[in-house]
């Protein structure tokens, strides 16, 4: 499932943003989510429509690199490992505003 569909405006001033200062700010947010357990994937995804394997997702394919691998340096850790410490599964009311969250973002699904 694609989190969004990454569509540039032809005058959008984000990508007048100096690389560095984007970069910078993608780190912090990553480490924010690596401290917050407590907000789970699904959560995220309920309410913005990504969470932290979107994120990864968009780094592989941005970078060009393995999946797996791209959502490891958001995690932080493996996947694997990162699920069996902080997993829960899905109610399904969670799945619902996953769903209803996700149809609002741009592009294919």
């Amino acid at each position: 499932m694609a989190c969004s569909e990454d569509r540039n405006g032809a005058d959008d001033p984000l990508d007048t943003l100096d690389d560095a200062a984007a970069a910078a700010a993608f780190r912090r947010l990553v480490r924010l989510l690596r401290h917050r357990h407590d907000a789970a994937n699904i959560d995220l995804m309920g309410l913005a429509g990504f969470c932290r394997n979107c994120l990864g997702d968009w780094i592989a394919e941005a970078g060009g690199m393995d999946k797996e691998a791209a959502r490891a340096i958001i995690h932080g850790m493996p996947t694997a490992e990162w699920k069996a410490r902080h997993h829960v599964p899905a109610t399904t009311e969670q799945l619902r505003r996953m769903e209803e969250s996700m149809a609002k973002n741009p592009g294919p699904r």
